[in-house]
């Protein structure tokens, strides 16, 4: 673990047991520090109590004696629609609010740094989507090309729970908007950006509340290296406040459409293929229309955030294509799960809101779409300029119907659960059709959170090749 720093014999408050939670506990007392704790669930207090963690009610005065930092789980809401009243308290008393991503930053840099012989780097990912593939991209890339990587934060391992860092580590995060508006220290030697959507709006007060958030991570610490997605305006905006001017090449712009040409360090894609540019000239491309794990035009985007990303690190072209080739994907994002019949499955629980889910729409010719689940606001009305692959339409969950009165010509049923949009896309699709599971809302309606609902439908994929099955 990552022992925190100048929290000796201070008083620290952990609120939010979870993953994270448990790891800053550790952390925080590996640094010196006297920790109490408190969890909004009688049953996880119960579980700390028993490993021998003091427990005190923050939401109460008298926890607060003595008490100079509190630190709390990224999923718990620090502002809006409300603070959580144990954060109220720490306002009131002007008690510093940090989170397990802001200790991380302000300790893992550490003396015995001055003996190494190439300093450990950071490179944090952020944005609306595709952040998880970038951030197990860049890493899979640093690994398959040498380079001692560990990929952590939203995915992988909680931050604190690293190992001190090693003689030219770098570490790959993922970092979400929950992550980066709080954390007091944000400072990455990598910072990127990779879009902006609506998503999580009633967290930030507002779209405006949601990019200050993302925008953090390149404001509070000012990277080395910038790599900016600039389809959107958000992006844009970003890019044209941390750069000189267009030449500046210190800000890599990430884009699909424009002239790459007119700055100083740009990497493209267009019609399946990565084109790097520096200086208005060509450097690099890479053909990404036969890597598996990467389908799709969204996915060719997160595809060029990690080259820009890893070419900022020093990796040559040639090593990030070369890696790029033995990219599996990531479960739940884009996944191909084989073949049956000659009909593709594809896993994309995670298209939780209608951007993601019309980037997995535009990935493939034919599809039978499975979706839905607990709609967000607006539905999926937003999708009507991306069905015209959908040759059919499978709803399941609690916006089903919802879901069915924004379809339109689009065909399509009502299956209400799992099981019977498999069942019933397996008996009509063709050969050449995909099978997508795409939901475009969340899950908690049917399942606890999008990656079970992901397993669920994989399972019943892998039973549909089995011998009974087919029997």
């Amino acid at each position: 673990m990552i022992p925190v720093q100048d929290v000796a014999d201070r008083t620290v408050a952990v609120l939010g047991l979870g993953r994270s939670g448990q790891a800053t506990v550790e952390a925080l007392v590996a640094g010196g520090a006297r920790v109490v704790a408190w969890d909004d669930s009688a049953e996880t207090r119960a579980a700390a109590e028993a490993e021998g963690l003091v427990l005190a009610d923050l939401t109460r005065d008298a926890a607060w004696d003595g008490v100079s930092l509190l630190v709390t789980s990224p999923g718990i809401a620090h502002l809006y629609p409300a603070p959580h009243p144990a954060i109220a308290q720490a306002l009131a008393r002007g008690v510093p609010v940090d989170n397990d991503i802001g200790l991380f930053f302000r300790s893992y840099a550490t003396a015995d740094w001055d003996r190494f012989d190439t300093a450990p780097r950071i490179v944090a990912i952020t944005g609306s989507n595709g952040k998880s593939t970038t951030t197990a991209l860049t890493h899979h890339i640093l690994l398959e090309a040498g380079r001692d990587a560990v990929m952590a934060g939203n995915i992988g391992r909680g931050v604190l729970s690293l190992d001190p860092a090693e003689d030219g580590q770098i570490v790959v995060l993922e970092l979400s908007s929950y992550q980066t508006d709080l954390a007091r220290a944000l400072t990455p030697d990598v910072a990127v950006f990779t879009n902006l959507s609506p998503d999580h709006l009633d967290r930030h007060g507002g779209p405006g509340g949601y990019f200050a958030a993302k925008r953090r991570l390149f404001a509070e610490g000012g990277p080395d290296r910038a790599v900016v997605g600039v389809d959107e305006v958000e992006g844009r905006y970003l890019a044209n406040q941390l750069a000189e001017g267009p030449a500046d090449d210190r800000v890599i712009r990430v884009l699909s459409a424009g002239k790459p040409e007119a700055f100083g360090w740009a990497v493209m894609a267009r019609k399946g293929f990565l084109s790097e540019w520096r200086k208005g000239r060509q450097v690099a491309s890479i053909d990404l229309r036969e890597v598996k794990g990467l389908p799709g035009a969204h996915n060719h985007q997160n595809a060029c955030a990690a080259y820009a990303a890893c070419r900022a690190l020093g990796l040559a072209p040639r090593e990030i294509e070369a890696a790029m080739s033995s990219f599996a994907g990531l479960p739940h994002r884009s996944q191909h799960l084989g073949q049956i019949g000659g009909v593709a499955w594809v896993n994309d629980s995670k298209a939780t809101n209608v951007d993601s889910a019309a980037k997995a729409l535009q990935a493939f010719p034919k599809i039978r779409w499975i979706a839905g689940g607990m709609g967000k606001d607006g539905g999926i009305a937003a999708l009507a300029p991306h069905l015209g692959s959908v040759v059919k339409a499978y709803l399941i969950g609690h916006s089903a119907r919802d879901f069915a009165l924004q379809l339109g010509d689009t065909p399509h049923e009502i299956a209400e659960t799992m099981e019977a949009a498999v069942a019933h896309a397996a008996a009509e699709a063709e050969p050449g059709e995909t099978v997508l599971l795409a939901p475009a809302a969340a899950s908690f309606d049917q399942y606890p959170n999008f990656e079970k609902r992901g397993e669920h439908f994989a399972a019943l994929v892998a039973a549909l090749e089995s011998p009974t099955a087919r029997g």
